[in-house]
């Protein structure tokens, strides 16, 4: 199993180290030093690809792998305006049931959870994350990352897992509104986000931002049977009835979904077995997740400032 790893970032080495990790015979390639002429050169001893790239220059790899006929893991989000995942979507068509997008957290056995819930009953939805952008990795400056650039960074992006989550929880939402705050030393880039969304039957709002001093990570769905509130951060998961509440033991080791998603991918890709779980982010499946995150950010608006040190 030849697999190519585009992009040598935190992401894509963690993607290499997990690949050889299952067995496959994984390859690194840094964007920055290789360009598109040395990743397009590389392509061809390949036999599946993982594009861990920045967000603004994934069409041309998605071109090139499904000319190909190469399967693809796409880090998420898979572009960030809706004409470009229409055109990656056009692209990868013909590999997008071998394919997957880098949405890990469907992995989650908390997110598992939640899908096999009976949700009939929800009317409001709240899920929020953040952390402060400065503590995230030692030896990192914000303004050096993909994250601080106006096009295709930004905490709406960086942290679009929550988003996904609510498209898989309440398929048909559409997004309302969306109210960003921004930096003075970063232009264009949202530092936090709140995005109101609707379907027929359930309202609620997604939150994220690149500030608070602690990790949080929070989704609460309010139902007239019951209520859900999982703490990811803290890794708490409660369900309320009537009756009272009940603790769902739910742990996880963070690196456990990269890995099962990465075994998906090699079976989707080779012909193996599924792992089976019916949140699998295959690519041709993920698309309505695709649009909603593209909506929202090209919605952004700005209606404020934070004033915080952000190196």
């Amino acid at each position: 199993m030849r697999v190519l790893v585009i992009g040598s970032g935190s992401i894509g080495r963690r993607h290499h180290g997990n690949l050889q990790a299952l067995g496959a015979s994984a390859r690194l390639v840094s964007w920055r030093e290789a360009g598109l002429g040395g990743a397009l050169a590389a392509l061809d001893g390949a036999e599946a690809v993982v594009i861990a790239t920045a967000t603004d220059i994934r069409l041309p790899l998605v071109e090139a792998a499904s000319a190909r006929s190469l399967p693809m893991y796409v880090e998420k989000p898979l572009a960030f305006r809706p004409e470009e995942v229409e055109a990656i979507a056009e692209a990868a068509a013909p590999v997008a049931e071998r394919s997957m997008l880098g949405y890990m957290m469907r992995y989650h056995p908390a997110v598992r959870a939640l899908a096999a819930a009976d949700l009939s009953d929800v009317f409001q939805f709240a899920m929020s994350i953040g952390h402060d952008v400065t503590q995230w990795r030692a030896d990192w400056r914000f303004s050096q990352s993909y994250a601080a650039r106006a096009e295709g960074g930004g905490v709406l992006l960086d942290l679009c897992h929550e988003l996904d989550l609510a498209a898989c929880l309440f398929p048909g939402l559409e997004v309302t509104r969306v109210e960003s705050l921004g930096h003075p030393a970063y232009p264009g880039v949202d530092v936090a986000s709140r995005i109101s969304l609707r379907s027929q039957s359930a309202v609620g709002d997604v939150s994220m931002d690149y500030l608070t001093p602690r990790l949080h990570r929070r989704t609460l769905l309010r139902g007239t049977q019951r209520m859900h509130d999982f703490d990811f951060a803290a890794q708490s998961y409660r369900v309320t009835e009537s009756s009272g509440p009940q603790d769902l033991p739910l742990q996880l080791e963070r690196n456990t979904m990269f890995l099962d998603a990465m075994r998906d991918f090699l079976a989707l890709a080779f012909g193996g077995a599924l792992s089976g779980n019916p949140l699998i982010p295959r690519l041709d499946l993920c698309l309505p997740s695709a649009r909603l995150v593209a909506q929202a950010w090209a919605m952004r608006g700005f209606v404020g400032e934070i004033i915080k040190e952000i190196p």
